[in-house]
């Protein structure tokens, strides 16, 4: 039934079907705007609590998103120049990606982002993977919950590997950078070091030849943007001297203007 629906049924359908999921805005009412209906779906997904949903409806919410990012535009490996020794800089959204992995900035709770359309990497990657990302990483939370005890949060530098869903990607690796809250100090700095050589450790465990990182802790997490590239670009290139031919490509993700600026300058 789904195959035959065009994008805009599907929007309609997944609004109501998402609407009729919230007990508490089960009554809100319908833009009758194509953009104001995105809106309201987008705002839905994200502040839905992990927990089951109807296989017809995640079937028309997979074939929806995956129009949405089609139209977006795919961006694999070959339209991504490389730079020196597998590195890249790419700018723009990573959800477009089709890398084996891409890389979330996440919190120490690992459920993504609840706020309606914040535009947080973390929101993106989750409204644009599915319903079934929030899930996963759910049922992944509860089973280390289940070991560590009821108030375990994700510590910082540990990746959590899942799948991507509806995303280009093959995979999704979530990980907690340090979070800046005063004068940035040599901790601090390892903190995010080992969120790029964790993360990678992770990728050439599973096989995953390339990945794609964020600009992990800049942002709401306040760590000096040029530092932090510095550090990132060190500690990738450190670790792919010492394990020469587990990863084809590293990517650096940037979305602002002045990342781009700083990975520039340190890589050409």
């Amino acid at each position: 039934m789904s195959e035959k629906m065009t994008q805009t049924e599907r929007l309609d359908f997944l609004v109501e079907a998402f609407k009729a999921d919230s007990e508490q805005y089960q009554n809100i009412q319908t833009p009758t705007d194509e953009s104001g209906k995105r809106r309201i779906l987008r705002s839905l997904m994200n502040i839905r609590m992990p927990k089951g949903m109807d296989g017809s409806v995640l079937d028309v919410q997979d074939e929806y998103l995956c129009e949405r990012i089609s139209e977006n535009g795919i961006v694999t490996l070959s339209d991504i120049p490389v730079i020196r020794e597998g590195l890249s800089i790419w700018q723009g959204d990573i959800t477009r990606l089709a890398v084996d992995a891409i890389v979330n900035a996440a919190n120490s709770q690992m459920l993504g982002c609840f706020v309606p359309m914040h535009t947080c990497i973390d929101n993106c990657i989750h409204t644009f993977a599915g319903v079934q990302l929030r899930a996963e990483c759910a049922r992944k939370m509860s089973e280390l919950r289940n070991r560590f005890g009821a108030d375990y949060e994700q510590p910082t530098a540990v990746p959590m590997l899942t799948d991507a869903y509806n995303l280009p990607a093959k995979k999704v690796v979530h990980i907690v950078g340090p979070i800046v809250q005063g004068r940035l100090s040599p901790a601090l700095e390892k903190g995010l070091a080992d969120c790029y050589r964790n993360t990678l450790d992770l990728c050439a465990e599973n096989g995953l030849r390339s990945v794609a990182f964020c600009c992990i802790s800049t942002g709401v997490f306040h760590f000096p943007n040029k530092r932090a590239a510095e550090i990132a670009v060190e500690t990738v290139e450190k670790w792919l001297s010492e394990h020469g031919g587990k990863i084809d490509r590293v990517i650096f993700n940037v979305f602002k203007d002045e990342d781009k600026t700083y990975y520039e300058e340190l890589l050409y």
